[in-house]
């Protein structure tokens, strides 16, 4: 995309994150205006005197051009909310990242995608449950996401891979710093089979106010998260947290009652937030996922009537309710509402709550509309 540069630009700013980029956006149309506007018209747009001194700063000491240079020479792309090969259950959370800085490749079958997540110390027992849930997951066909953090997120990432499967890791601080340094190799494997994503600028370091927004986007990319091993203070329960937060489903494995880093992972059980699993077929009964391949192979298939069509060209990124699409489109609502079931499965459309539909896949609509 051609303002790609201006979305690099602001993700430099400190203190414009998504929420006052969405109001740039809104107010300016497009972020090369947003970029080049006058003080007088970026407060008008919402920026506070912080915000608006930290972007003057920027604006004098970075050059666009250089810094979208500098992603392309770390072996990186960068993606924004509005391309469509940003992960479209990402795209739907509260506040989801403007910009990701991407190694590797996301690929439509990431959609089904599962977290998995747990403390930095595992135990033996923690170790042999992430070893089968992850190889499971993968085995199945699950896209396995975690941190890439010591413990249960490396050894998830590890079983997906050696269960041939594919894996995304996000990290905590920009896309050409590993962390923790002795994951290098497995990152870079990481890269051949799946991808390493972040929010973060090149150059950031993995401090510790980074972890928390981090895990947003690990539960964001999933259907679910599996907590398989956390203490009370373990940053997985922030996982969780979000997980419960986005609408998607909390998985916890049981441990032992007199072991502190089962604590976290009962207690979610016992409180109700998180479903017991005990193996993966609950996980993939829950996620209604046993049919997977089935689903993949409708997700292929091109809309192929008129009256698809027709409905497709109602349809954004923006929710709009089934209703307001029989009105627009002059169809029978029961005519609609089966058409849309049927494009919901093929993967063209998504259900996002009280019967709005948003585009799940830009690229084939633009095919059919042009």
């Amino acid at each position: 995309m051609t303002d790609l540069k201006y979305w690099i630009g602001f993700n430099l700013v400190p203190g414009i994150g998504p929420a006052r980029l969405r109001s740039l956006l809104e107010h300016f149309g497009d972020l090369e205006s947003a970029w080049q506007a006058e003080p007088r018209e970026l407060q008008g747009a919402g920026l506070d005197t912080r915000s608006l001194e930290s972007l003057i700063a920027a604006r004098k000491e970075i050059s666009l051009e250089e810094e979208e240079a500098k992603v392309a020479q770390a072996g990186a792309k960068a993606i924004t909310w509005e391309d469509e090969d940003y992960p479209p259950r990402l795209r739907h959370i509260h506040n989801p990242p403007p910009l990701l800085y991407v190694k590797g490749e996301i690929l439509p079958r990431d959609e089904w995608a599962v977290a998995v997540v747990g403390t930095r110390n595992p135990s033996h027992y923690g170790r042999e449950v992430v070893d089968q849930i992850a190889g499971d997951l993968a085995r199945n066909g699950i896209t396995v996401v975690s941190g890439l953090a010591r413990g249960i997120d490396s050894l998830a990432h590890r079983a997906a891979l050696e269960a041939g499967g594919r894996t995304i890791a996000v990290l905590a601080c920009g896309i050409d710093i590993i962390y923790p340094p002795e994951h290098t190799k497995l990152a870079q494997a990481i890269i051949e089979e799946g991808a390493l994503i972040t929010e973060y600028p090149l150059g950031t370091p993995p401090e510790g106010g980074n972890f928390p927004p981090r895990n947003r986007i690990i539960s964001g990319l999933a259907l679910g998260t599996v907590i398989v091993e956390a203490g009370e203070r373990s940053g997985a329960l922030i996982t969780a947290d979000y997980t419960l937060e986005q609408g998607r489903e909390l998985f916890a494995v049981p441990g032992s009652i007199v072991a502190r880093k089962s604590r976290g992972t009962n207690r979610l059980i016992q409180e109700g937030g998180a479903k017991l699993i005990l193996s993966v077929e609950d996980i993939m009964e829950e996620l209604n996922l046993t049919m997977i391949e089935e689903h993949r192979e409708v997700q292929e298939i091109l809309p192929e009537n008129e009256t698809e069509s027709t409905i497709l060209g109602l349809i954004s990124r923006e929710p709009v309710h089934v209703d307001e699409i029989g009105r627009k489109s002059g169809l029978p609502i029961a005519q609609v509402t089966s058409t849309l079931a049927l494009m919901e499965l093929k993967g063209l459309v998504r259900q996002v709550g009280g019967m709005n539909y948003v585009l799940a896949r830009e690229a084939k609509v633009r095919y059919l509309v042009d």
